[in-house]
């Protein structure tokens, strides 16, 4: 069969999942061990998403303020196996104080285990494949359509996941979908992030010892002596007196993966939208002469960074929101406050809402009360009218405050691996994934490890 023959050809699956980030790769992986033939459809010739491409580290978080672990399932699984091959310290305190812990990891390392961890599952992975069209039988997704390396290709499926972290799937199939905040449909901005090395760390936390009022006011200052430094926020000071045309209020940075290396998080594009292909041509541009400025005044200004150098930007800017599905039941900022409970819970979060400011400089932060979880109720992840999708990662049925904490990687995973295990037991059954009983689903998810309560 030449190859063009062959890309003629619909590749058939019962679970279909539709973008390769984080909560792709557990969607996929749930539901490939739960035995449904499933595909994952990825545009890079690598997964990880905003994790590999746009260099969004490191995860956060996996617990809650006061350290209670609340996510785990195929999520921490990858943190273990990551451990055991030296490509991450576990979680580790958050010397930044924003949250409890954080989790580093090596994006390279990831990328190769993920797609181990794929094929172990039973996975096909195609990449360097775009969604571009959706074929629909009334109510029905009954196939994918992709523009690839190969031509035209087709997925059919029982069950889809849209993963793709701006509801591609769900708004090319006609499910409503929503953007940014009620008042203007703005969207927290976009990073571009870089990495750079040759830092002394040392001499980055020796400065922080002696001037901790230049510091975020969380930041562990009497511990600090005995943590590992794993991020860093503030160097007011400094940054105040550069006045760089962006529009933020202070440099953050975690370290890591090398001893010598940090990542920074400090540039912001603001007013564009991160679905439309020339806000996103303007964007990438803006972020990539923003992370040259950032460098130069780092290498310039501050203690430890006197002979470091940039050594990577982002493949693409990062994308904290775009579009988000109306689901059954849309999770608001008060039921994240609150620590609201639901009986269809499929996963929890215990980080806080945390919103960029889409057109100031500061960021908004409400901390979760309780026991510091909320949990995300299965009906999130249903959209209207399209009976067999479902929606997990950053685009699943939110307020636009509640988004500011649901879009976080970890939160993203366990949201991902409920999708793709719902998508399975769906198919398995011949349901839609809304006639499901999601107490099957729950004990699906807590043999996987998911914590639930």
């Amino acid at each position: 069969m030449t190859q063009r023959e062959k890309a003629k050809q619909p590749i058939e699956a019962d679970v279909v999942v539709v973008g390769g980030g984080p909560a792709g790769i557990n969607a996929a992986i749930a539901a490939g061990r739960l035995g449904a033939r499933t595909v994952l459809i990825e545009r890079y010739g690598f997964v990880g998403g905003m994790s590999t491409a746009a260099l969004v580290y490191p995860w956060m978080t996996f617990h809650t303020v006061e350290g209670k672990q609340v996510i785990g399932g195929i999520a921490d699984e990858l943190v273990r196996r990551l451990q055991a091959i030296g490509a991450s310290p576990g979680h580790v305190r958050d010397t930044v104080g924003f949250v409890n812990t954080i989790t580093p990891y090596h994006p390279e390392v990831y990328k190769t285990l993920a797609v181990d961890m794929l094929h172990e599952a039973g996975v096909k992975l195609i990449a360097h494949s775009f969604v571009d069209s959706v074929a629909m039988e009334g109510d029905r997704i009954a196939a994918v359509r992709l523009t690839s390396k190969s031509g035209r290709l087709e997925v059919r499926g029982k069950v889809f996941v849209d993963t793709s972290g701006d509801a591609d799937l769900a708004y090319l199939s006609g499910a409503p979908t929503l953007q940014g905040r009620d008042e203007d449909g703005r969207t927290q901005p976009m990073t571009m992030k870089f990495r750079m090395r040759g830092v002394d760390l040392a001499k980055v936390k020796q400065y922080m010892l002696d001037n901790p009022d230049e510091f975020y006011r969380k930041t562990p200052i009497d511990e600090l002596e005995s943590l590992p430094l794993s991020g860093v926020m503030g160097f007011f000071k400094q940054w105040n007196a550069a006045q760089l045309p962006i529009n933020r209020d202070q440099v953050l940075f975690f370290t890591g993966p090398e001893p010598d290396e940090v990542l920074v998080n400090t540039t912001r594009v603001q007013g564009l939208d991160g679905t439309d292909v020339e806000d996103l041509t303007e964007a990438e541009h803006l972020g990539r002469k923003q992370a040259q400025q950032v460098a130069d005044f780092m290498i310039r200004e501050l203690p430890g960074f006197e002979r470091a150098s940039l050594s990577q930007v982002g493949a693409q800017i990062g994308i904290r929101e775009t579009r988000r599905i109306v689901g059954r039941y849309t999770l608001e900022a008060a039921d994240v406050v609150e620590g609201r409970r639901f009986d269809d819970v499929i996963a929890r979060s215990g980080y806080p809402i945390d919103i960029h400011d889409p057109s100031g400089k500061g960021v908004a932060a409400s901390w979760v009360k309780g026991d510091g979880a909320y949990d995300i109720p299965y009906r999130c992840l249903l959209p209207q009218r399209v009976n067999n999708l479902l929606v997990g990662g950053r685009c699943i049925s939110t307020s636009h405050e509640a988004l500011a904490t649901t879009r976080l990687t970890p939160s993203c995973m366990a949201t991902g691996q409920a999708a793709g295990a719902a998508a399975a037991l769906a198919a398995e059954q011949g349901l839609a994934p809304g006639e499901l009983d999601v107490r099957l689903l729950q004990e699906a998810l807590r043999a996987e490890g998911a914590l639930l309560v």
